[in-house]
């Protein structure tokens, strides 16, 4: 069967030039043109297959060189980049050699080039995720290394949230280029230009909650008025901060609740941070007695105590008389320790010391409030 020509225009002046393409050419069309469809659906597809094959290789090749140059150096935080970015590079290796062979072959072209405006911007939005997730793993290992508690929890939170950030500026870069790619969305939005001031207004009054919490997860990034790991008491609740968000912040307390706070709320009103610099705190316990109780003998007690208990850290210990009523007396004893959770079991076990040894030593020291009725109606008979 003898090839069909268009008349003045050859097959190959198709290939290379596209905009000199007919009406008639088009998918309707193919059954009348078998022949020069054909021709151009093979030669497209061969050239994808070599153009895919030659990716793949110089993928492996590239992949290799990073491995050995990771494998030279003592650290195991390049392997871990090198593996979490392997896969992204591999497809965006094969989608620029589709995209190299596509200028060469005008069958592959034709079929490529639709597909690429949503391939491309996504798989560069891709690499970008993953080097900021390797990049992330990489500095926690490096923290989880730290010897310093505090500064690991502060570099943890800054990078939390800076990554949060990181990944959704991708997101949004890489989902507005791929929507940008469809010519209706492209048409609407040129079409809005026109009322955009309008728009933004309203957007900007629509998003100015979730800006607004934006903004304040960048400052708890900058100014880390709290950090993961930090014991913190706020709006009644008490407890460690473990995870910081861009919207709100988790805190477990202790009877293992999880409280969702806004990040807002850490800039916008006041709050307890027990463990902004380290955990050493000094915590009291408070002995209400009898007016007429001598404080010596319990200041000896507590002090022969405190020296002995393992928990305590040699900072504070200090027994005083703060407040004085006229049918009791306040005593504070006041004890530090190394950590917020040894200092609350040495305040446990202090009180319990205490009041066993009053009671063993000093019972009049105890206020008492009680109606003996037995012995009232006793002395009443015996009267």
């Amino acid at each position: 069967m003898p090839r069909i020509e268009p008349p003045g225009l050859p097959v190959s002046a198709l290939r290379h030039n596209p905009q000199m393409m007919p009406d008639w050419f088009n998918p309707s069309s193919w059954p009348a043109n078998w022949n020069i469809a054909w021709d151009m659906a093979l030669s497209g597809t061969l050239t994808a297959l070599a153009a895919i094959g030659g990716g793949y290789l110089l993928y492996r090749l590239i992949l290799a060189a990073m491995r050995r140059l990771a494998a030279m150096s003592e650290t195991a935080l390049d392997d871990l980049m090198v593996e979490r970015v392997a896969r992204p590079l591999k497809w965006a290796v094969i989608v620029l050699g589709l995209t190299i062979a596509a200028q060469a072959d005008q069958g592959l072209l034709l079929a490529w080039e639709p597909m690429a405006r949503f391939l491309r911007p996504a798989i560069l939005g891709w690499i970008a995720y993953s080097l900021v997730k390797a990049l992330t793993a990489a500095f926690e290992l490096r923290f989880d290394a730290s010897e310093d508690p505090v500064a690991m929890r502060s570099r943890r939170t800054r990078l939390a949230i800076l990554s949060r950030s990181a990944t959704l500026v991708i997101v949004t870069v890489t989902v507005g280029l791929m929507l940008m790619a469809i010519p209706g969305v492209r048409s609407i939005g040129t079409t809005l230009l026109a009322s955009a001031g309008l728009a933004a207004l309203a957007v900007g009054a629509a998003a100015q909650p979730a800006l607004k919490s934006f903004i304040s997860g960048l400052q708890m990034a900058m100014t880390e008025p709290i950090r993961i790991g930090d014991m913190v008491k706020v709006d009644g609740y008490t407890g460690r901060v473990e995870e910081i968000r861009m919207t709100f912040v988790l805190i477990r307390s202790w009877d293992e609740r999880l409280i969702a706070v806004p990040t807002g709320r850490f800039f916008e009103q006041s709050f307890e941070n027990w463990s902004r610099k380290n955990e050493r705190l000094t915590g009291p316990v408070f002995l209400h007695l009898d007016p007429a109780t001598p404080v010596a003998p319990i200041r000896e007690e507590f002090q022969r105590f405190v020296s002995a208990h393992p928990l305590w850290d040699q900072r504070t210990a200090d027994a005083l008389l703060t407040e004085a009523y006229p049918e009791s007396i306040e005593v504070r004893l006041a004890v530090s320790a190394r950590t917020i959770g040894d200092l609350w079991q040495l305040r446990c076990e202090l009180r319990e010391h205490m009041l066993e040894w009053l009671r063993d030593n000093m019972p009049d020291s105890l206020i008492r409030h009680r109606l003996e009725v037995d012995a009232a109606n006793a002395r009443a008979k015996s009267d």
